[in-house]
């Protein structure tokens, strides 16, 4: 599973912590559905400073690695809470978004569907865009806002592979949101060994077999060269 942390390698910002997304901006009033649907263009505001770092965002090593060990067979698939599809990028195939995807927006009221990029490009003639099917202002990202419910499908996918897992890698993630935090406690309770590669502490770390406080992009693929010479 993973998390901001591995993306932050890639240049794209963490929401908490220092010099996260969430100490300049409040939360509640960019990223709630209920204050999208009062104000879309707040949500919209922050994404014309903040999203032309996060499509221009690469995979970094980290992400390569894991790509890598899927590819080898030691990794069955990849549960991440980012939104940011550079997993998908790298190679790893087997990827379940826990919060959704940036990548795709969709209006709310006809549900056209567009990419990101697009309506991206728009943001400096529009605020907020509006739907190029219907003229809706509605147009919001599939990602998971603050008063959403995770998909489901994804969410249940995500358990299923905890409670089936040998092993449980945990990078990149601070292990406070829940709940994507329950899927390496599932893991746990049925008998997984848990990793935790994290920069800092996570509350989590006691029932972790390893914990190794470093970046993702080093680490990884240091595992992964260890595995394959195995």
């Amino acid at each position: 599973m993973t998390g901001a942390g591995v993306s932050a390698e890639s240049g794209i910002p963490t929401f908490r912590g220092e010099g996260g997304l969430w100490s300049s901006y409040d939360p509640v009033k960019v990223a709630s559905i209920d204050n999208f649907l009062e104000d879309p263009a707040a949500y919209w505001r922050v994404s014309r400073e903040r999203g032309p770092a996060v499509l221009a965002a690469r995979p970094n090593p980290g992400h390569l690695a894991l790509a890598a060990l899927e590819t080898a067979g030691h990794l069955v698939g990849v549960v991440t809470q980012n939104t940011d599809g550079l997993h998908q990028d790298a190679g790893s195939r087997r990827v379940i978004e826990l919060h959704g995807s940036g990548r795709v927006v969709q209006c709310l009221d006809c549900g056209t569907r567009e990419k990101r990029a697009e309506v991206q490009a728009r943001l400096g003639e529009e605020m907020p865009p509006r739907c190029r099917a219907c003229g809706g202002v509605f147009l919001k990202p599939t990602v998971v806002l603050f008063g959403e419910a995770m998909p489901m499908a994804a969410v249940e996918e995500a358990f299923a592979l905890a409670k089936a897992a040998d092993v449980m890698l945990v990078v990149g993630s601070s292990l406070v949101v829940y709940p994507a935090a329950h899927v390496p406690l599932k893991a746990v309770e049925a008998g997984a060994a848990l990793i935790v590669v994290n920069a800092e502490p996570t509350p989590l770390d006691h029932l972790a077999t390893v914990v190794i406080h470093g970046r993702s992009g080093e680490v990884l693929p240091e595992l992964a060269e260890m595995l394959s010479a195995a």
